[in-house]
């Protein structure tokens, strides 16, 4: 099997589905500090396939209307009462600035802005839609992390 691994900038990149995907690429730009790299239109303005970055990683968004044998995997956190089943966390350079943006936005607070423990400082919120967005300083990769 060929590995590509080695020739993309992130090899893990989070998918999610919104009911109104373009209200929530303009939120994540906005207030989290994604930019578009690619939007694939459907019919009514529907998102086919979105890509946003951050830094040197990426999330895919689609709208949720778009309706594929995948659809039935998929639930949007309001149909699961407001719980996830995975977590996203990004890594920023200036927390205070994103988490001063957020509340901004009136973004769902879910955890207050704290030093961690483990390093770093960082806050927790949800976007529109409900989805839980984990927004810090600590970066694993450095070396003061592995000790």
């Amino acid at each position: 099997m060929e590995n590509h691994a080695s020739e993309t900038k992130s090899t893990v990149i989070p998918g999610m589905r919104y009911n109104d995907c373009l209200a929530a690429i303009a939120w994540l730009c906005t207030t989290l500090g994604f930019e578009k790299h690619a939007v694939y239109m459907g019919p009514e303005d529907t998102v086919m396939h979105a890509e946003l970055t951050l830094g040197g990683g990426m999330i895919m968004l689609g709208s949720a209307g778009n309706q594929s044998e995948y659809s039935k995997f998929v639930a949007l956190p309001k149909e699961v009462s407001g719980r996830e089943t995975h977590s996203i966390y990004l890594i920023v350079s200036d927390c205070d600035a994103v988490y001063a943006q957020a509340k901004s936005a009136r973004a769902e607070i879910v955890f207050d802005l704290q030093e961690k423990s483990y390093g770093g400082k960082g806050f927790t919120c949800r976007d529109p839609e409900g989805y839980l967005w984990h927004v810090g300083t600590y970066n694993p990769w450095s070396a003061a992390a592995k000790s």
